[in-house]
């Protein structure tokens, strides 16, 4: 059967990671712009204020997408670049730029996909008390308003949070991302909260403004996966996918789709008692749990890799090593393309919503070759074995729509700097240069026959 007729083939970026641009045309500063200015918080203490400078060269950018065939361009807002102290007065200078990116994809043939939220948040807000005060909440909700309002007719298809498990727990619980705060679990958990009160008013304020639209959100977090398709779900797989573990020591407790989803999509927050915000999340009044209860038209996920289980003969799972050797991306992150099968399944069958893969790609080590190219073979094998188990996931009638490219350019890997590449563009960042990789041509030919030839 393969991938349905309507299949949305796309690419994504994130406005810190590729504007540039960072205190240009009364643009304010954010906290990603405060925190890469301290020294030691990124490799080798490189900075986005330039980037891809796609500020300026976003024109070039729109032009290859075209090329290749990419009609669907996922790209956030910088809530600073609008409305430079978080509230209040409009920046037109920042909205002109976002008129000019959305006319450019529109006159090409590309469909805008904003996501609201891809972590910049306001300095000024922060410095208010940033995701630790409801009243942030309440401003992403004028944010919102703002940005829909003046894209209506133009934009339908909204994103409203990008992985507040990376929001939160890398930047308010492990501090290796802006704004760098290590809080407890009481304080970790307000943040977490606000944050999808943010969603919430945020959902409320983009549907009131474009009635119609196609409003979702991007959920990130830890995975499970068997080698097998199997006919039912294993217990087990399940269990593992939306339980945290009692018997492990687990920093990264946040990481995980169902503090978030559950939330957002069930009206509650998760029966997982073995969570650190699992006595404090009993005590949410219902008016707030009904006003995060936005569902979303879609569930997008940000999947990279997950973590292997093996299917017994009684039919349980159990957690197993990976071998000497497997493979791994330049950031060392495994490569499990069966996540891209069990991880939409999953999703799919505990909350009923149609799936977007709204990442997806590898980090690879790119250089340009003596012949002027960049050939970036790990790259098209990665894409080419996730794709099949991910088309495998629609045969199995998981109601996938669409796969956004992580990403349409190199860009700043936030803490980990210029180093490690995940576009199919690559930049090089002596002159801004454009060079197209071999991926880039690859998937210029998977989008043309509608991934018939994987």
């Amino acid at each position: 059967m393969g991938f349905s007729k309507d299949f949305i083939w796309g690419a994504a970026s994130a406005s810190y990671q590729t504007e540039g641009g960072y205190n240009e045309d009364g643009k304010g500063l954010s906290i990603w712009d405060e925190f890469t200015h301290q020294p030691g918080n990124v490799y080798n203490n490189q900075n986005g204020d330039t980037a891809a400078d796609a500020y300026h060269r976003f024109e070039e950018d729109l032009d290859l997408m075209q090329e290749f065939g990419i009609r669907n361009y996922r790209f956030s807002i910088s809530w600073p670049r609008v409305l430079p102290e978080g509230t209040g007065k409009i920046n037109y200078a920042g909205l002109d730029y976002y008129d000019r990116m959305i006319d450019g994809c529109l006159e090409r043939g590309i469909v805008p996909w904003i996501t609201l939220y891809h972590w910049d948040l306001p300095l000024a807000l922060y410095e208010k008390g940033g995701w630790l005060e409801r009243g942030t909440a309440e401003a992403f909700g004028e944010y919102s308003r703002v940005i829909a309002e003046h894209f209506a007719g133009r934009v339908t298809n909204f994103i409203t949070i990008n992985e507040p498990q990376i929001a939160i727990g890398l930047g308010m619980i492990t501090g290796i991302h802006a704004p760098g705060l290590k809080l407890n679990p009481e304080q970790s958990f307000r943040a977490w909260h606000n944050i999808l009160l943010a969603h919430g008013i945020s959902a409320q304020a983009v549907r009131s403004a474009v009635p119609g639209c196609n409003i979702g959100i991007a959920s990130t977090g830890w995975l499970p996966y068997i080698h097998e398709h199997t006919g039912k779900t294993p217990t087990d797989l399940a269990d593992a996918a939306f339980l945290t573990s009692g018997s492990l020591e687990n920093s990264q407790y946040f990481f995980n789709h169902h503090w978030f989803l559950d939330p957002v999509c069930k009206d509650c927050y998760p029966e997982d008692p073995h969570h650190p915000w699992y006595e404090l999340s009993r005590n949410i009044p219902a008016e707030e749990l009904d006003l995060i209860h936005q569902v979303p038209d879609f569930t997008g996920l940000n999947i990279y890799n997950g973590s292997r289980m093996k299917l017994e003969t009684d039919g349980s799972c159990r957690f197993t090593d990976d071998y000497p050797g497997y493979p791994r991306t330049s950031l060392k992150w495994p490569v499990t393309p069966e996540v891209f099968y069990w991880g939409p399944r999953l999703i799919y069958e505990r909350y009923g919503l149609p799936v977007y893969i709204t990442e997806g790609g590898q980090a690879c080590n790119d250089r340009i070759y003596l012949d002027g190219k960049v050939h970036d073979a790990d790259r098209i094998d990665f894409l080419h074995r996730y794709l099949i188990e991910l088309r495998d996931a629609s045969d199995d009638d998981v109601p996938v729509k669409g796969f956004f490219h992580w990403s349409l350019t190199d860009n700043l890997e936030w803490h980990s700097g210029y180093d490690d590449r995940f576009g199919l563009i690559y930049i090089d960042y002596r002159d801004l240069r454009r060079i197209p990789k071999d991926s880039a041509y690859w998937y210029q030919t998977v989008i043309a026959d509608n991934g018939s030839s994987l």
